[in-house]
């Protein structure tokens, strides 16, 4: 049984296919141990709560500076000690830390087709509000491991979706999410679990 982390910032969608994966059985031999937000106000606390998880908040405006997060938020995770951590919405830059501790055990879902869009700077909204101003044809989603880079671990699975003339970033943003990410994650932490990976 693969224990899993998820850790999110927001309203937990992702959080949520996984949750759905595991009870439909499209995600098998895997078990959510936590959730852990950077943000108590977070939705995705409310959907662990709901699935009966336990949901931890370890917020870094709760510490005097990066250093005193990184630890805690280490400290919490080994813990915990998941066979692997999904970053699903983690708007936090993992603790190089926790990157050598957990080698090939953290991977993350970016909603862009890496190389495209990636790295500093490009998270949520702004991937395609940068997608859509450089007028490609094609977007989607990635999901890699993390390493000690931003979103350039290597590729693990991509879905391509196609973008749509006169599209908002919220509608392409909502498309990706719905037929890339909400497929591809899932699919992942499945391959993960029962050794295809």
């Amino acid at each position: 049984m693969l224990k899993i982390l998820v850790c999110v910032s927001g309203g937990g969608t992702n959080l949520q296919a996984i949750i759905d994966g595991i009870a439909g059985g499209t995600i098998t031999n895997t078990e959510i141990m936590a959730v852990i937000s950077n943000n108590p106000g977070a939705f995705a606390l409310e959907r662990a709560k709901k699935a009966g998880i336990e949901g931890i908040c370890i917020s870094p405006k709760d510490f005097s500076d990066r250093a005193a997060f990184n630890e805690a938020f280490l400290k919490k995770v080994d813990e915990l000690a998941p066979d692997l951590i999904v970053l699903a919405g983690f708007l936090v830059n993992i603790p190089k830390e926790m990157v050598e501790h957990y080698p090939n055990r953290i991977i993350n879902i970016h909603p862009s087709l890496i190389p495209s869009f990636c790295g500093t700077g490009y998270y949520g909204l702004k991937v395609h509000e940068a997608a859509l101003a450089r007028g490609v044809k094609v977007s989607g989603a990635t999901v890699h491991f993390v390493d000690a880079g931003t979103d350039t671990g290597p590729i693990i699975m991509q879905k391509a979706v196609e973008v749509m003339p006169g599209d908002t970033p919220k509608e392409l943003q909502k498309r990706i999410m719905e037929q890339a990410e909400w497929v591809i994650l899932p699919a992942a932490i499945d391959a993960i679990a029962n050794g295809r990976l």
